[in-house]
């Protein structure tokens, strides 16, 4: 089956390219040092190793993992980057299918196809590869979503889709699953940064090139009236005591392996030699 289309890639590209000169993306920065600490917890020396995000050159172009420093090839998924490839993350034709490890910043708050991209990339894998992806979390921007949502309602009667949906922590295991890796592991960092107004997390927003990516997007630009409104929504929901608004940011890390012969795996249902019972001492044979 077709996956719905529920992202505009060629409208990320475009709010990429609008980005405002020299803002600074805290948000890639904050999953690229978190980055550095997973890769020095591996030991394993990496020999063949790709990084990808939307905007490849703001990648780096080396890491270092426990045994060693080793060189990642980029690759852009939206945004053209010179000397390096731009793959459209929807067909994810990668430049090799021998990896190591595949890392993915980025990408998968904007996949239509999210099963699918994980199921490509573990056939762009070695066996026992491994891939390293980071996506925004579910609870990520839930006081400018529910401020939208209160503004649309007082002024139309209405809600509609502003802030585009993030996924989950709790789905994401399963999604690794689903796509055949092994070894499936998900977890959360979960950040808390405050402005001095709703207004200079909207501009921050759209001078990172962050605004709504989603194809069934209101028609109309939203209006003066309607920003103005949310805003008011956000100050009333969000405002600490000395006047500043908090806004929640959740990056969930998903690691997977290729299957491999050498990996652990669970023993058969039946194959215990000890019984549960006897281990808590309330076996009647023991």
């Amino acid at each position: 089956m077709t996956a719905p289309i529920v992202f505009d890639h060629e409208l990320i590209a475009r709010h990429l390219r609008r980005r405002k000169a020299g803002a600074e993306d805290f948000v890639t920065s904050l999953a690229l040092y978190d980055l550095q600490d997973r890769l020095l917890a591996i030991t394993r020396k990496f020999e063949q190793a790709l990084i990808m995000g939307p905007d490849g050159a703001a990648l780096p172009a080396r890491g270092e993992s426990h045994d060693g420093v080793f060189a990642f090839e980029r690759v852009s998924t939206a945004l053209p980057a010179p000397g390096m490839p731009l793959v459209d993350p929807e067909d994810l034709a990668l430049p090799r299918t021998d990896y190591d490890l595949i890392v993915s910043i980025f990408d998968l708050q904007v996949i239509n196809d999210v099963p699918g991209f994980l199921a490509r990339i573990r056939r762009h894998l070695r066996p026992d590869g491994l891939l390293l992806a980071a996506a925004v979390g579910g609870n990520s921007l839930t006081e400018l979503r529910q401020a939208f949502l209160a503004a649309d309602a007082a002024l139309s009667g209405g809600a509609f889709a502003r802030v585009a949906p993030f996924i989950e922590v709790k789905d994401a295991g399963a999604l690794l699953q689903r796509a055949g890796f092994a070894l499936p592991v998900a977890d959360v960092e979960s950040h808390v940064v405050r402005y001095a107004h709703p207004m200079a997390l909207m501009a921050e927003l759209k001078a990172l090139g962050a605004s709504n990516p989603l194809a069934d997007r209101p028609e109309r630009m939203a209006t003066a009236s309607l920003v103005t409104t949310a805003a008011h929504a956000y100050q009333e929901m969000a405002a600490d005591a000395d006047g500043r608004v908090r806004a929640t940011l959740e990056i969930i890390w998903m690691s997977g392996w290729a299957p491999h012969e050498s990996q652990q795996k669970p023993l058969a249902p039946g194959s215990a030699k000890v019984s549960m019972a006897s281990m808590l001492g309330n076996d009647p044979k023991a």
